[in-house]
């Protein structure tokens, strides 16, 4: 009788076939308990819950920059609304500066050790050695009524103790009065500071975390009161700020929110640029000229003049100053906003500056809001100062700086245009969808740095890219993992800070949304993140939830394995089997019958195969067995079935994990006639075994070639065994008698 059924390995799914060496880790469990139990305000699918809440905390702030002795001097009333169904006795308060103050806990945790030939620059900085008096000195704290409040300060900490607990709904106003000296960023470093500039004597001044802020208590942990070393960044609540600044007359200010007092401190001439500027699509216009700022660089005025600017709804206040000031800005068109797009620079930035500064920022506002929500503020702002990157609301400071006579490398351009696309993107997280920066570094520069990226594709031809394709990513996943850390660790026990925070979240997005997801249904998920969670607090687990709930794709598996753990990708082409269907009559019970090996892996007795020039192995197919149909009273057409594989190519190919993280498998199959199909099998084929696993595919034609990854799309280590037949590989000896033949 006709043979009719292939084999028990390709009639039923291939499972359970090879003894798994490794422990079976549950790859494909869900997070459960991992992630925090859902409630009333944070929901299961990721949202905010019906009873959701965040605090508010407004403030009114008078601060004066003394340009003589580079020191900031100021006042602040804040109104701290309890929106919590909690009662607060006392209250809590962040004082960045203070991680510069003499005994800063940064220094003694430091590990330094001597070497020889240390730069002095670096051993006053590591051993502390500086005449620096940082930190803030805190004035006074009181009620409104100009009452002392009992007050404790640990460190970048201060506990504000309240006369009567706050209950649920009630609010309370307070006032501190502070000063604090100006850290020169060239001898100290910092996020914000002062840059000096000899040739003409002048500052520029990046002014940031220079007032006393209020620390972010929530439905998660209550206050949010862990130290600041420097490196995990801020946690704060959002608020409206009213704040003056007072700055020598000379000055150009850029800074958080809206100027309301324009007459006062712009001339006419700027006005009227300015005005232009609001209407001007296409490119910049100059409102500050180089020209009018090589002037002010010469003067020294005595005078003072306060800026007065207005932000609401932002979580975070910034600005920058100096005589040294080029400004340009022009509108930028969104669906219903028209936001301003705006440079500071000095002199010493051009010409670079003035021809990309302002075109990246507004590139970043369109593809950003593509991406998340549409840009909400009424401007975006990107500071030029020297060898810093670094965001705030509305505004950022960022590096790029042309050699003396004005030329620049392509490295330098592209560098500055990515750190603008990076700092401005910051807009959006965390000073919009505003995480957690003190505990999870990655859930802004991480969705930051993947979306930089995708601004630098679509916006710019050929961007070079650091972060964000799956292969810079590779040397860094199959590197030693006692330097590794998993993504979802906090931001002081991190090893590798850039790669860790910026780049593998970026990649695995990345990889989420070109090859697990698909761009449709990953960009409608992460729109839906955006959305739900801006001018709120998103956790881990809200992000993790509604990627899934918004696109009905089970993604723990890859949370579990990108996110919690330090595995790598490392997919092997292990075994690959040619089979054809054998067409001669034979007995069932014929079992003496002889075929050929179709092991295409393993000559007989020759090792390792290096083509498919062994030719396939026969299988034959049997007819189906009538317990097989069960209560079944139709049957197959056993004869159409054979007809269907009388032509066919079989190949049965074994996957091995070598990595330890599991991947969809993205598998390249060329012919003999030169043509090419890609065969995508999702990641759940790992879900019975974890370490090995087979697929079968059948052709009409002859396979000649097999590539996994052919792409290089899933940051794969090493793709010298991703490809069969294997590639010749020239020995050392080789390589050397070539060279010497040559």
């Amino acid at each position: 009788m006709k043979r009719v059924i292939l084999s028990l390995a390709i009639l039923l799914p291939f499972q359970f076939s090879v003894a798994q060496e490794k422990q079976w880790e549950g790859k494909f469990e869900q997070l459960g308990t991992e992630l925090p139990t859902p409630n009333e305000y944070r929901t299961g699918s990721g949202a905010p819950g019906n009873e959701y809440w965040q605090q508010q905390a407004n403030y009114e702030i008078e601060v004066e920059l003394n340009d003589k002795n580079q020191s900031v001097t100021g006042k602040e009333k804040i109104t701290y609304i309890n929106n919590s169904p909690d009662v607060l006795r006392y209250l809590w308060v962040q004082l960045d500066q203070n991680v510069r103050e003499q005994g800063t806990n940064t220094l003694k945790i430091q590990e330094v050790a001597v070497i020889d030939s240390i730069p002095a620059k670096f051993a006053a900085q590591g051993l502390g050695i500086s005449d620096y008096d940082g930190g803030f000195k805190i004035k006074s704290v009181k009620d409104v009524n100009g009452k002392d409040l009992p007050y404790i300060i640990n460190k970048t900490m201060m506990r504000v103790d309240i006369p009567q607990p706050l209950k649920s709904g009630e609010s309370f106003t307070f006032g501190i009065e502070w000063s604090y000296n100006i850290n020169d960023r060239m001898e100290l470093g910092g996020r914000s500071g002062l840059e000096y500039f000899p040739k003409d004597g002048n500052y520029l001044y990046t002014i940031a975390q220079f007032f006393p802020r209020m620390a972010v208590y929530d439905d998660y942990e209550g206050w949010q009161n862990k130290q600041f070393l420097g490196r995990g960044e801020f946690a704060l609540p959002f608020g409206d700020y009213k704040v003056k600044i007072t700055v020598p007359s000379d000055h150009i200010v850029a800074s958080t929110g809206t100027l309301q007092n324009p007459k006062d401190v712009l001339t006419k001439q700027q006005m009227e640029r300015l005005e232009q500027a609001k209407k001007s699509f296409d490119k910049p216009v100059i409102i500050a000229t180089e020209a009018e700022a090589i002037e002010r660089e010469k003067t020294r005025s005595d005078k003072k003049s306060t800026w007065v600017f207005h932000a609401d709804n932002v979580r975070d206040f910034a600005f920058a100053t100096s005589r040294k000031f080029i400004w340009d800005a022009q509108a930028v068109k969104l669906d219903t906003k028209t936001p301003m797009a705006m440079s500071y620079y000095p002199k010493e930035g051009n010409p670079l500056w003035e021809q990309e500064s302002t075109k990246a920022v507004k590139n970043t506002l369109e593809t950003y809001s593509k991406y998340t929500i549409e840009y909400p503020y009424p401007k975006a702002i990107s500071v030029h100062a020297a060898s810093i990157g670094m965001e705030y609301p509305m505004i950022c400071f960022n590096f790029g700086r042309p050699n003396e006579d004005g030329t620049y490398s392509d490295i330098t351009k592209y560098r500055m245009i990515g750190v603008i696309i990076h700092e401005v993107g910051h807009n959006f997280f965390p000073m919009i969808i505003n995480s957690d920066e003190r505990q999870w570094t990655w859930m802004d520069e991480g969705l930051n740095t993947f979306v930089q990226y995708r601004t630098e594709q679509e916006q710019y031809d050929d961007f070079p890219s650091r972060r964000g394709p799956a292969k810079g990513i590779v040397d860094y996943m199959k590197g030693d993992k006692a330097f590794i850390r998993p993504i979802m660790t906090n931001s002081e026990q991190i090893v590798q800070f850039g790669n860790n925070a910026y780049a593998k979240p970026a990649t695995a997005l990345s990889i989420l949304r070109e090859t697990v997801m698909g761009p449709e249904l990953f960009d409608a998920a992460f729109k839906e993140y955006a959305q739900r969670w801006a001018f709120k607090h998103p956790k881990p687990a809200d992000f993790f939830r509604t990627m899934e709930d918004a696109s009905a794709v089970d993604l723990d598996w890859f949370w579990k394995g990108w996110f919690y753990t330090v595995d790598h990708v490392d997919i092997a082409v292990d075994e690959v089997k040619w089979f054809k269907l054998r067409t001669e009559e034979s007995d069932i019970e014929n079992k003496g019958k002889k075929v050929k090996k179709g092991d295409l892996t393993a000559n007989e007795g020759e090792g390792k195969a290096k083509d498919f020039s062994k030719g396939p192995e026969e299988f034959s197919l049997v007819e189906t067995d009538p317990r097989y149909y069960g209560e079944f009273m139709n049957r197959i057409d056993d004869k159409a079935i054979i007809q269907k594989f009388e032509d066919k190519n079989i190949y049965q190919v074994t996957f091995k994990n070598e990595g330890g993280l599991v991947m969809p498998l993205i598998i390249e199959f060329t012919f003999a006639d030169g043509t090419k199909t890609v065969e995508k099998i999702p990641a759940e084929i790992w879900r019975m075994n974890e370490e090995e696993v087979t697929k079968v595919f059948a052709f009409e034609k002859e396979v000649i070639n097999i590539v996994l990854d052919p792409n290089e799309e899933t940051a794969d280590t090493d793709v010298e065994d991703n490809i069969f037949p294997k590639a010749e590989v020239p020995s050392k000896f080789d390589e050397f008698k070539n060279k010497k033949g040559k």
